[in-house]
């Protein structure tokens, strides 16, 4: 392993981490060498992705965590404290959404998305970065997961919106926080198929790999080196950006296919496989 990229001796935690990209995150950090607390609502999956981190020989927890609520990030940072003794590293992934057109969605569907997908990543940064200035030498890396929405359309109001701000408070942290040497970036991912794909119909998953560039739609294990990358001592000097791992899928017009004139590195039945870590980091 390229030693900038090495996160042994790394505290780490992941939001969300109990399924999808959050699972891939707290793997792929673990595999990178960090101890990695796992923070869900789900304890069943939270508590058995903390056993499997355990398995790799690093240490882990599961902290039963609501991001929309102060106290219950407050004590899911403690426990961490806890635990590790300091943070070197958060993804902040916890998110939801409702799906329907704007028109069909009431007041309480823009709380219930805008409270998790914002307010919540905003209640844990805050509380993540006093652990992390408790450090000696204070410093830390914040990574947000925000979405492709942030900047096309993906969805509805409420999720395109909660994932912009995610972006510019990303950037308004970055600047406040780098007097802390924390960094904070965010990972915009595309239509993650083995998430979500497994409900949509060959035709829409035909579409989506006729328009992303790279020819095939995107895999959690798609995300891993990203965030390992932003995770590390090589992204040392990288602070206030948006990560875009899309493959290419928000380039595209939308007219018609895009050409191809080799097979992409993935074919439609690798696109479901969950294969959360690549091995190398």
């Amino acid at each position: 392993m390229n030693k900038a990229f090495d996160l042994a001796g790394r505290a780490a935690l992941v939001t969300g981490g109990g399924r999808g990209i959050g699972r891939a995150c707290a793997l792929s950090l673990a595999a990178a060498g960090a101890d990695v607390a796992v923070i869900d609502l789900d304890s069943t999956i939270g508590e058995e992705l903390a056993a499997e981190i355990r398995k790799l020989g690093r240490r882990s927890s599961f902290f039963p965590c609501d991001v929309a609520s102060p106290d219950q990030v407050d004590a899911a940072i403690d426990g961490v404290a806890n635990l590790f003794g300091r943070l070197d590293v958060a993804v902040n992934n916890a998110g939801v959404w409702r799906r329907g057109a704007d028109e069909t969605q009431a007041p309480a569907d823009w709380d219930a998305v805008v409270s998790v997908n914002l307010t919540g990543v905003w209640l844990c940064a805050m509380a993540e970065m006093k652990l992390m200035r408790k450090n000696r030498p204070a410093e830390g890396k914040i990574i947000n997961i925000a979405s492709v929405g942030s900047f096309i359309y993906a969805g509805n109001g409420a999720y395109d919106a909660s994932k912009a701000g995610v972006v510019q408070l990303s950037r308004s942290l970055a600047a406040q926080w780098g007097r802390y040497n924390i960094n904070v970036n965010c990972i915009s991912p595309g239509y993650v198929g083995n998430v979500f794909g497994r409900s949509r119909s060959e035709e829409e998953r035909q579409r989506l790999r006729e328009i992303t560039p790279l020819g095939y739609v995107q895999r959690t294990a798609d995300l891993c080196g990203p965030v390992v990358f932003l995770a590390s001592s090589a992204s040392d000097y990288v602070t206030g950006h948006n990560l875009v791992v899309d493959g290419g899928h928000s380039l595209s017009t939308w007219l018609r296919p895009l050409e191809r004139d080799l097979p992409p590195r993935v074919d439609p039945a690798g696109e479901l496989d969950d294969i959360p870590v690549v091995a190398g980091y």
